[in-house]
């Protein structure tokens, strides 16, 4: 089958992949009492971030870790700038309660600490720039640390917590019982069709950008990291077009925690990754991008207009074209 073809197959997959694991996401979030917030920052930013996962560790165990930096760091980037972005044009999108609190103060400093690991090359002889296997071990450090405070605050029920909590203003009670594995295999079969579509889209989309002439880096930074991205586009968009404006943030918002934390950590525990030209731009980027949010957040209205949706996808659809365009990357800041 031609590259076209299999690209025209992942992306119907995505598509409905994406509207089943909104609906089985959404309707566990009822049934189990708890906010869409933190199954958006669990379970469906975990299933959105399973091919930048599968695609770094194929990638890893052949050799290809500049594939696996631009990868991480392009769906970083794609994650807010063009997720968030064409989610908020769907519906603004509200950014409330826990994760301003914690949330997204964790996803900056995780962007952070993929910074520190990555501009080392004045500390580390004869200018090697590579983040080794004990930097993955803190990566995976952090990420324990956001999975152990997402879950306690679920499991314990901290008071007046909206994100283990379902607001009053959801529905009182949730599917019965029986739903309950309805909506189990719901999201499973959504995130299947997400995984499956993603690894189709992205393999169709890489062998199109060697056939005209694009270097292993920048395909990663922006066919893979797009493709990969994928899930997490669909799913935030359909959420927010359902009025699940929470599980669109707090996709966003975990996969890029799992992306840093889980995956680079991880890609480098088991090889080191080297960082392209241009990497430490690309991270600072995403660092700076993270941040906003935040900014977004704690001044005005705390929500993402669509005026500032298209800001952000401006952004990103403006840097991605001058990397794309750079052909094999900018020097290293």
């Amino acid at each position: 089958m031609s590259p076209l073809l299999l690209l025209i197959l992942g992306l119907v997959l995505l598509v409905f992949g994406g509207d089943l694991l909104v609906r089985g996401a959404s309707g566990l979030a009822r049934s189990w009492g708890v906010s869409s917030m933190v199954v958006g920052l669990t379970v469906v930013a975990f299933g959105t971030s399973a091919p930048e996962l599968a695609v770094n560790l194929r990638a890893a165990v052949a050799g290809s870790s500049g594939l696996s930096f631009g990868n991480v760091v392009g769906s970083n980037l794609a994650n807010v700038g063009l997720v968030l972005g064409i989610a908020a044009l769907v519906r603004p999108l509200a950014i409330r309660g826990d994760i301003v609190r914690r949330e997204l103060p964790f996803m900056v400093l995780l962007s952070l600490a993929a910074l520190a690991v990555s501009a080392d090359v004045w500390l580390r002889p004869e200018g090697v720039v590579a983040i080794d296997r004990s930097e993955g071990v803190l990566l995976l450090m952090f990420f324990a640390i956001f999975v152990y405070s997402t879950v306690s605050g679920v499991v314990f029920g901290k008071a007046g917590s909206d994100v283990a909590l379902v607001e009053a203003s959801d529905e009182p009670a949730g599917p019965k019982p029986s739903r309950t594995g309805v909506n189990v295999a719901l999201t499973i079969a959504g995130l299947v069709g997400l995984i499956y579509g993603g690894d189709i889209t992205v393999d169709a989309a890489v062998q199109l950008g060697r056939d005209v002439g694009l270097s292993e880096a920048i395909i990663g930074m922006t066919i893979v990291a797009v493709g990969t991205s994928l899930p997490e586009v669909v799913a935030s968009v359909i959420a927010a077009w359902r009025g699940e404006t929470d599980l669109a943030v707090g996709n966003v918002v975990g996969s890029n925690i799992f992306n840093i934390g889980l995956v680079l950590g991880t890609t480098a525990v088991v090889t080191p990754v080297d960082v392209p030209d241009g990497g430490l731009l690309d991270v600072g980027l995403a660092t700076v991008m993270a941040a906003l949010l935040i900014a977004f957040a704690l001044f005005g209205n705390p929500r993402i207009g669509r005026p500032t949706g298209l800001m952000l996808l401006a952004i990103w659809l403006g840097y991605s074209a001058w990397r794309a365009n750079a052909g094999l990357g900018v020097s290293p800041p």
